[in-house]
């Protein structure tokens, strides 16, 4: 009887844990015999990083709440899970991996779900390399404790300031304000720029309506400190006095060790694997450390994101235990929201942004339109408002934006089925949805934006 092929998976989360037992679960079908080993430099495995801000607010109780799987559950299925374990080397013409302490693991087929850590700029950092006290990012289930500590000691009266207004960046401010804090958010460019300007001005607007403080278009230059404590931040033109920093300007892939490898990568470190995982002979690929395939213009974009890291992940793993599962690829489709007291706003995008589209050689028309979520007569009726592109020769449906309150945000999915499918703004004006007045209007406003858009093609 042969030996069972060496698996070795190197990142314990998302795409490194579906993956694996994927990978068991189809080889148990198949007859094949695997041993799979997953490595993880950090302590905690299968947890949700997107949850974190929420545990921080104080919408989950526990981190353990954000824990999907334990690492007590993966050993059980089957998984020579071990935590602790930084992979710092690859010899692929060899078949190993090295490990920080020097040991060498063979394997038959390597997988790179390694994901992409937290970027934290110079200026937060003391000489040695570590942040200062008081600043650091959100990312880890060890940083959403490290906040709630530090929230806790901060007092009444304490100023964060939130270095980035992406998604983390906007749901930290929220977490931020619910703790009574003062808050004022910093980024470079217009706040949410996956967003178009006269979408991404409502959130800013929201922002200031709660209470924070929000600085666009500046770069921060460095931190005031009192000896090792942050005191406040400096940027080209201004400063604010700080008790808290939080750095939420992006991650990036967690590809170092397999530098001068050969296989294909961005300039950011991202890997490029192919729907079924593969990035070279006997090495796969998957999750945050992995670009991944925008159906709309064929092209490769990094979007950091569970959703794309758990159905790679799931795909690989069938895939290398001899089955046919694929990942084709996805529409850019993502959400969050803000919510404070009076203020709540849901904010949902898919598709291509103008840019895009003019990049790839399309003739975009754009409609803003404004409504309601439910009929105007009913108490759950609020302000929605709906960005919808179009192309002006093929009428292809090609993105759809939206920002309102309560039951605006998942209006989205439906926008996303017609990228999916390739559809026209016809199919999304005319499909079949759902109408009773708590929930929409008899036109459904998503569709009215539709056809405003159909009718200037």
């Amino acid at each position: 009887m042969s030996a069972p092929r060496r698996v070795v998976v190197v990142g314990a989360d998302a795409a490194g844990m579906s993956a694996a037992h994927q990978a068991l679960r189809t080889a148990r079908r198949t007859g094949r015999e695997l041993a799979v080993t997953v490595l993880d430099r950090g302590s905690h495995t299968s947890y949700s990083a997107c949850g974190i801000p929420y545990w921080m607010a104080g919408d989950v109780d526990s981190g353990d709440d954000l824990v999907a799987r334990t690492a007590e559950a993966h050993r059980e299925a089957g998984i020579d899970l071990r935590l602790g374990v930084e992979v710092v080397g690859a010899d692929l013409d060899g078949r190993t991996v090295t490990t920080a302490d020097g040991e060498e693991i063979g394997y038959d087929e390597l997988v790179v779900a390694t994901g992409a850590p937290a970027v934290v700029p110079d200026w937060a950092l003391r000489p040695d390399g570590t942040a200062f006290a008081g600043v650091g990012p959100v990312k880890t289930l060890d940083d959403g404790a490290a906040w709630l500590e530090r929230f806790a000691e901060a007092g009444d009266g304490a100023h964060v300031v939130v270095v980035g207004a992406g998604y983390v960046g906007v749901e930290v401010a929220e977490a931020a304000l619910r703790h009574g804090f003062g808050v004022t958010v910093l980024t470079r460019g217009r706040g949410m720029s996956m967003l178009e300007d006269e979408m991404a001005d409502r959130v800013n607007l929201a922002l200031c309506e709660a209470g924070a403080e929000v600085v666009l278009g500046v770069e921060v230059t460095g931190l005031d400190t009192d000896g090792d404590r942050v005191t406040g931040v400096r940027w080209d033109g201004g400063s604010r006095e700080a008790d808290l920093v939080v750095v939420a300007i992006g991650v990036r892939p967690a590809t170092g060790f397999l530098e001068g490898s050969g296989l294909e990568m961005a300039d950011n470190g991202a890997l490029r694997p192919d729907p079924h995982g593969r990035v070279g002979e006997h090495v796969w690929a998957a999750g945050d450390c992995c670009e991944v395939r925008r159906r709309l213009d064929d092209r490769w974009v990094f979007r950091p994101l569970g959703t794309y890291a758990t159905k790679h992940g799931r795909a690989l793993g069938d895939t290398l235990a001899g089955g046919t599962l694929s990942f084709d690829g996805m529409v850019d489709t993502s959400i969050t929201r803000f919510s404070l007291d009076e203020v709540h706003l849901e904010v949902a995008r898919t598709g291509l942004s103008r840019a895009d589209a003019e990049a790839a050689g399309l003739d975009p028309v754009v409609v803003v339109t404004e409504g309601t979520t439910a009929s105007g007569y009913m108490p759950e009726a609020e302000p929605i408002t709906l960005w919808v592109m179009a192309d002006r020769a093929s009428r292809r449906l090609l993105g759809v934006q939206v920002v309102g309150g309560h039951g605006a945000g998942k209006r989205i999915d439906a926008a996303a089925a017609v990228l999916w499918a390739g559809g026209s703004v016809d199919d999304l004006a005319w499909m079949d949805l759902a109408y009773a007045p708590p929930f929409s209007t008899a036109w459904e406003v998503l569709q009215v934006a539709a056809r405003r858009v159909a009718e200037r093609l």
